[in-house]
């Protein structure tokens, strides 16, 4: 099955890592849980839109404009 959750991997890491109890590892979603665990923390690559709103931001200066 695709996609399939880990059940026993993820108690373990909940329970015993991260020294949840019970209760508090069956109120989280498995996005907090995994945020917890350190995924998805890594940064994105920058997309083409981020990159345009950036050379937006801060425009190249013309050759020689900074010598002055």
């Amino acid at each position: 099955m695709t996609g399939a959750l880990d059940w026993a991997g993820l108690m373990r890491a909940g329970l015993h890592g991260l020294r949840l109890t019970p209760d508090q590892f069956w109120r989280l979603t498995p996005a907090e849980l995994a945020l917890m665990l350190g995924q998805g923390a890594q940064a994105r690559p920058l997309g083409r839109a981020a990159l345009d709103d950036l050379m937006t931001a801060y425009p190249d200066a013309a050759k020689g404009a900074l010598d002055e």
